[in-house]
């Protein structure tokens, strides 16, 4: 393979070394995934000085692993000008090369504590046996990591008050729900133990049980005034603009987790039928009407979606690499910068609180709490009943006359 033109143009000597050949490849490969040119001379510069070394060691194509951008870093440091990046350029050029069968794939795992190798079988274990999606175990896994961390010995000489001890600790910092989690994740890790013979003790029976009243608080939606500056607050001339607004729209309109955003594909929206296909918790797939203006907006951000390299994804990141997002943390990120530009001051930040907004306002205009429950996918009409306690006008026909007052 023939070294292109601009890529030779970009390094001050001619390459050298086994991967001059790749360079072309690497190239071609970043700007697929919208990589701004100076950054792909970058990558460019870097691997052909890798590539330098790499024949200055006798290292031949066949034989090169990741052991060796180790040992390429340290030589680096001492006789170059390194930056904080190259560690990661060099660790990406590394998986590009793996990922097109140039070079071998690092057989030899590397040595990981008994901490990390007991909740990877954990993980594993919740994802294959217990069937719960990875958002449910990404919560898990902190609190269990923190009672493998206090551990003194081995989880086989864990006793019931070394529990109860490490959850009255622990309680008194988590606020919410967080409390409900943490009792969760390590009952159902204790479970785990007794399975796998790692603890005698039935210890998931002495987790002690934090309270979490039923229908305790009201729904924490964010005002229809706030809303409607929320939504202009978003550049529509720009592509993340466009991308954010859309996104705002379908919280708004269809009152969609931040989930259910993260995991929308290309192929779940029907054009001619004018739906969109969610994938909901547990899996669950739900057909919902798309509402003219969120189809519109997010046809608009269509027009001029970044280039991605085959991704299926319907919102995807605004830099290189150009793919879906990894998760719900960035759908909140995007809420709360849009509060930010809005110039609203509130405590809240998370997605949810367009959910909350769009069952108050449905029950507003007369929806009734199964007609909410079924827009908002709810598997239980009791986890709709908490929007009853912002119907004010249903709820004072229920009230009792104050004592000595004239009816």
């Amino acid at each position: 393979m023939k070294q292109s033109c601009d890529t030779a143009l970009s390094l001050q000597h001619p390459p050298e070394g086994p991967l001059v050949p790749f360079l072309t490849v690497l190239a071609t490969a970043l700007r697929a995934q919208a990589y701004a040119e100076a950054t792909v001379g970058r990558y460019v510069r870097l691997s052909a000085d890798f590539s330098r070394w790499l024949k200055e060691k006798h290292v031949a194509l066949a034989n090169i692993g990741p052991s060796h951008v180790s040992r390429y870093l340290r030589y680096r440091y001492q006789r170059r000008r390194p930056t904080r990046d190259d560690p990661t350029i060099l660790r990406r050029v590394v998986e590009l090369l793996v990922d097109n069968d140039v070079i071998r794939r690092e057989t030899e795992a590397p040595s990981i504590t008994t901490t990390q190798r007991i909740l990877n079988e954990y993980a594993a274990y919740l994802q294959k046996e217990r069937g719960l999606n990875i958002q449910t175990i990404h919560h898990y896994l902190p609190f269990v990591r923190s009672l493998l961390t206090s551990c003194r010995g081995p989880l086989s000489e864990l006793r019931i008050h070394d529990v109860v001890r490490f959850v009255q600790r622990r309680a008194i910092v988590p606020q919410g729900t967080q409390a409900h989690t943490m009792t969760a994740a390590l009952r159902s890790f204790f479970r785990f133990t007794t399975y796998c013979g790692y603890t005698r003790n039935h210890l998931a029976a002495a987790v002690p049980r934090v309270a979490q009243w039923s229908l305790s608080t009201i729904p924490k939606a964010i005002s229809q005034d706030h809303l409607k500056r929320v939504l202009a607050s978003c550049n529509r001339e720009s592509t993340t603009g466009r991308r954010d607004f859309a996104i705002l729209l379908l919280l708004a309109r269809l009152g969609l987790r931040a989930g259910e955003i993260v995991a929308l594909e290309l192929d779940d929206i029907d054009w001619r039928a004018g739906s969109l296909n969610v994938r909901g918790k547990g899996g669950y797939r739900s057909l919902l009407p798309l509402p003219p203006d969120a189809g519109k907006a997010i046809a608009d951000y269509l027009k001029r979606r970044p280039r991605s390299n085959g991704s299926r994804a319907l919102f995807t990141r605004a830099i290189a690499p150009i793919r879906g997002f990894a998760n719900s943390i960035a759908i909140c990120a995007i809420v709360s910068r849009a509060l930010k530009r809005a110039g609203i001051n509130s405590g809240r930040k998370g997605a949810h609180q367009f959910r909350h907004a769009l069952a108050c306002e449905m029950l507003r205009r007369g929806g009734s709490l199964s007609e909410i429950g079924q827009i908002l996918r709810h598997q239980s009409l009791r986890t709709t009943a908490i929007y009853a306690k912002v119907d004010l006008t249903s709820l004072r026909s229920l009230a009792l006359p104050w004592p000595g007052e004239t009816p």
